[in-house]
């Protein structure tokens, strides 16, 4: 059995950064939420919305985390985690195509770890940003032991 985390417009909206007032728009777009705020039928129905006293004036509603999640992403959000690990991934490759002398890893080494769903948001992000190098999608099937992993098993074997 699984359990819901049922949030906030603040929290849900948090979780891709956008306020409150944004998320429950994109709610309200996407025929969830009412003009007066409250959850619609099409959202109760669903179980994307909970509403504690629905006779209430003010309507006072939680929000699937999981389900609404799934509905801002199909708009287009991505959560800010995803979003930091991509702005992460950008920055180390496009260093490591700089290149530097104290380093002995290229960038395509290091890409063959980057996770295959993130590829094409890197490869954006990476033109966005004026590198040349693009991360090769073929290369991703492979898993072998990262260089990072490489190195901290060799050091616990010493």
């Amino acid at each position: 059995m699984t359990t819901s985390l049922w949030l906030s417009l603040t929290d849900l909206g948090r979780i891709f950064g956008i306020s409150a007032v944004h998320c429950g728009r994109l709610l309200s777009d996407a025929g969830l939420r009412q003009q007066n705020g409250a959850p619609s039928s099409k959202a109760l129905q669903q179980g994307l919305a909970y509403q504690h006293h629905p006779q209430a004036t003010c309507p006072n509603a939680v929000w699937n985390g999981e389900g609404c999640a799934t509905l801002l992403q199909e708009q287009g959000l991505r959560p800010m985690a995803e979003r930091n690990l991509i702005d992460q991934w950008a920055d180390l490759l496009s260093a490591l195509e700089q290149g530097s002398p104290s380093i002995n890893t290229s960038a395509e080494e290091m890409a063959s770890d980057l996770p295959a769903n993130l590829v094409t948001q890197v490869n954006q992000e990476l033109r966005q940003r004026g590198c040349n190098f693009q991360v090769s999608p073929q290369a991703q099937p492979k898993r072998r032991a990262s260089a990072c992993r490489r190195a901290r098993s060799s050091s616990s074997r010493n």
